[in-house]
């Protein structure tokens, strides 16, 4: 009994940083099982109340944690990554997520072996009806333009461009601020830059502030980990900018997109 989209944004948060605890080489293992925890679980645990849950696991064969480690991993802010690989917010995220759902989320890490994240979801006695699941639906607004998306994070990117071609978009991938300005000056018809916030070396504001003058009509989106509150306290953008929130869905993807093109469509129309 769960928000489907935000269970999605937590296991892909999860999957995220098992793979960063791999560096590049080992398994990743997501599994989901019934459980029941029961009295005596709860007794020790305050926020859990007994009964059926669904178990989802995230299993990484990567660096593990220690204790201290463990016993930070769920704080905002908290990361063991150096500067510009993550923002420490995806724990905290999913943990939230559990809390808000009547739920549970449980660690377990042993240093150089591996980690687990299991998540307990109430198991619903609801019979399930006939899934109804649309498909990303295609905008004939979006279907033939051409998006750049700047991210330094290899999974995202993949992400974001797969799910714009999803979308009926073109799209080409850039690792960097120094790459996105080469791509521009090869590829003129591009019409819409997606740029993460926060990347090693340049603020993706720094890149839109330098290729304005030449590109004077992308249309621009931003993607971040941060809240848009930190993001804007922080002067790293300007309030009322397009921004999506990572992990993002497709479908999130594609109203913002249609979003900001409505938008450019009134700012021509407007006397």
């Amino acid at each position: 009994m769960v928000d489907r989209p935000q269970l999605e944004s937590a296991i892909l948060n999860l999957a995220v940083n098992a793979r960063g605890a791999m560096a590049g080489q080992g398994h990743l293992t997501i599994e989901t099982a019934n459980a029941m925890l029961d009295q005596a679980y709860a007794d020790d645990h305050v926020e859990v109340k007994p009964g059926q849950y669904v178990a989802v696991s995230i299993t990484d064969t990567g660096v593990g944690m220690g204790q201290e480690v463990m016993a930070k991993a769920f704080d905002p802010f908290f990361t063991t990554k150096s500067v510009g690989q993550g923002t420490g917010l995806g724990l905290s995220q999913v943990h939230g997520f559990a809390k808000q759902s009547n739920g549970h989320v449980k660690l377990y890490s042993e240093p150089g072996i591996s980690t687990t994240v299991r998540l307990y979801l109430p198991r619903s006695r609801v019979t399930p009806e006939t899934a109804q699941v649309a498909a990303a639906r295609l905008s004939p607004d979006l279907a033939g333009q051409k998006v750049l998306v700047v991210e330094d994070e290899a999974g995202v990117r993949s992400f974001a461009l797969s799910a714009l071609r999803e979308l009926g978009c073109q799209a080409i991938g850039a690792d960097g601020p120094e790459r996105a300005r080469r791509i521009l000056a090869e590829h003129p018809d591009v019409t819409i830059v997606l740029t993460d916030v926060v990347m090693p070396g340049e603020t993706g504001r720094a890149l839109v502030d330098s290729i304005r003058d030449t590109h004077p009509d992308l249309i621009v989106l931003y993607m971040t980990g941060y809240t848009r509150n930190a993001i804007v306290h922080n002067g790293m953008l300007d309030p009322g900018v397009r921004l999506l929130s990572k992990p993002f869905t497709v479908s999130d993807f594609g109203r913002e997109l249609q979003a900001a093109l409505e938008e450019r469509r009134r700012a021509h129309v407007s006397p």
